[in-house]
């Protein structure tokens, strides 16, 4: 989490980063997990590695991002993710 306060602060007051936090945590369509393998998939920026960890121990179907730090995960063959920007996620969610 500490992670999303720094990324929110950066374009929000500290105030609302917080209160986007709260929402966050009592949502009833967010699931916290935690990886129990550590993949050291990316090498550019080892602190992005946490997110395609989680990804894979959450089977989750998207990892959305506009980090370019994630880009060679679109080519790896196993573990297979499949990273997406947010204006590809987009236009999955509605289907354009």
């Amino acid at each position: 989490m500490i992670e999303y306060e720094e990324k929110l602060s950066h374009k929000y007051s500290e105030k609302t980063a917080n209160l986007v936090l709260s929402i966050l945590i009592v949502a009833p369509n967010v699931i916290f997990a935690e990886p129990y393998f550590k993949w050291n998939l990316i090498d550019k920026d080892p602190d992005d590695n946490k997110f395609a960890d989680l990804t894979i121990a959450g089977n989750a179907d998207y990892l959305v991002t506009n980090d370019k730090h994630f880009n060679p995960l679109k080519t790896i063959d196993f573990p297979k993710l499949n990273v997406v920007t947010m204006d590809e996620f987009k236009k999955i969610i509605l289907g354009t």
